[in-house]
């Protein structure tokens, strides 16, 4: 784990951005799509933890991304060029576009302040979106990333982030996927080589902290 010092530097509220990644009500809801990735979002402490992330930003004025993933009725602009998405297509609750499914999930709430980013395609909800434009409109430096999955999404955001010249911060109790097992071992093996891995309490006590400013 990073020291207290240097997590806290990373994570000056003027220059970070807490990001929500698919935490939707679709995927981790109570009727996701995906019931073993939402179970195991929320049995395991995650989303709570996301929520908790996102209560901290609020209250001390860091900004707030959501981003969904959806797709069109007609499907038009969405990828085929993988399995994961031909098996998207079939399954039985779908991310269409102005449904329940692609709404922010309990029990984080979504402020007035807040962005909501919406993607017809791909894997990553930086690349091919305006997450990137408007991080550097808001002055980021450091992206705290959230949310799931482990197996796919996570591990998109944090390497599109660090190959755009953000500082990657990666609550590891925040983020899920399946199986359980796997989660930490790509964050040991794979995401602690490119951020800066750390807890929830951590994040949370860097943020509440008292600051000066010069």
């Amino acid at each position: 784990m990073p020291s207290y010092e240097r997590l806290s530097e990373l994570l000056d509220p003027v220059s970070t951005v807490l990001l929500t990644v698919e935490c939707q009500q679709g995927v981790v809801g109570p009727e996701s799509a995906l019931p073993e990735l939402a179970r195991e979002a929320r049995t395991s402490g995650a989303l709570n933890n996301i929520a908790r992330l996102v209560a901290a930003a609020h209250d001390t004025g860091v900004q707030v991304i959501h981003a969904i993933a959806e797709r069109r009725p007609d499907g038009r602009g969405a990828n085929r060029n993988a399995r994961l998405f031909r098996a998207a297509e079939r399954l039985p609750v779908q991310q269409l576009s102005g449904t329940a499914a692609v709404r922010v999930a309990p029990p984080i709430e979504v402020s007035e302040e807040d962005l909501v980013v919406r993607r017809l395609h791909g894997l990553s909800p930086i690349q091919g979106t305006d997450v990137d434009a408007l991080l550097r409109n808001l002055g980021c430096r450091t992206l705290v990333v959230t949310g799931v999955s482990a197996n796919v999404a996570i591990p998109n955001t944090v390497f599109d982030a660090v190959n755009r010249g953000y500082t990657a911060v990666v609550p590891a109790d925040a983020i899920a996927g399946v199986p359980s097992e796997y989660t930490p071992a790509m964050v040991r093996n794979t995401l602690a080589l490119v951020a800066t891995v750390a807890t929830t309490d951590e994040v949370l006590g860097c943020l509440k902290q008292p600051r000066r400013r010069s």
